[in-house]
């Protein structure tokens, strides 16, 4: 079974220095049929202006992974992590017991345009943590590559969920599938292009949720770019 939900469908609030899409409850964006899919808790599409960004606020007990799609985006920590990320660059920093940080637009002149995907951990209380790696255009070229996953395998960041976070640049005649165990949640999000997902044609800001399938097929793409989270059930 397969669910769309279009780009235009999703919560929407822009502050002027900060343009963002909310695919679930965010906020001041409540929407009871889309808190949460398994584990997914957040997936918000922000743009900042230069110069701009979030001051220092905290975080608990959350996975927090963040993918840039253009520009530059400048981290601080309360764990003495700072770092500048890019367009490849896959952040994460996992929240536990309670963390500080800051996110400011690197450039002064430029926007920056992200994901910030939030992914419920399997307990709670855990020691906070930071990872960063960068997965360059060829590692996703035409098949998807995971970038986020419980176990860090083939060099993924490591999140303390039950989701496998994949990557993928599809176009043309080239196409991905992924295997999905009995049981699992698949999440689809079109960051940019298009492409069809199981048969469905989906756009930039697009998203399907697919239930009772064993496998996610992305193909007949034009330019596009997208993350497939593999999801277990939240209890």
């Amino acid at each position: 079974m397969i669910e769309i939900r279009r780009s235009a469908e999703r919560g929407h609030a822009n502050h002027g220095w900060l343009d963002s899409y909310h695919s679930f409850s965010f906020a001041d964006y409540h929407d009871a049929k889309h808190v949460h899919f398994g584990p997914l808790r957040v997936i918000n599409e922000d743009r900042i202006a230069g110069g701009q960004g979030f001051g220092t606020h905290g975080h608990r007990d959350m996975e927090i992974v963040t993918y840039v799609l253009e520009g530059a985006l400048a981290h601080r920590d309360s764990m003495g992590n700072g770092s500048t990320i890019r367009h490849g660059d896959v952040q994460r920093m996992s929240a536990g017991t309670g963390v500080m940080h800051s996110e400011f637009n690197a450039s002064q002149d430029e926007e920056v345009h992200l994901l910030q995907i939030w992914v419920i951990p399997q307990r709670a209380g855990d020691a906070p943590g930071y990872e960063e790696k960068r997965f360059d255009a060829a590692d996703k070229r035409g098949r998807l590559r995971v970038v986020a996953s419980p176990d860090g395998r083939e060099g993924s960041v490591t999140i303390h969920a039950d989701a496998s976070i994949y990557a993928a640049l599809i176009d043309g005649t080239e196409r991905a599938e992924l295997p999905l165990q009995a049981g699992r949640l698949a999440y689809v999000h079109v960051a940019r292009g298009a492409l069809t997902v199981n048969g469905k044609a989906l756009s930039a800001g697009d998203a399907a949720m697919i239930t009772e399938a064993d496998t996610v097929t992305l193909e007949n793409g034009e330019s596009a770019e997208v993350l497939v989270f593999d999801l277990g059930s939240l209890n």
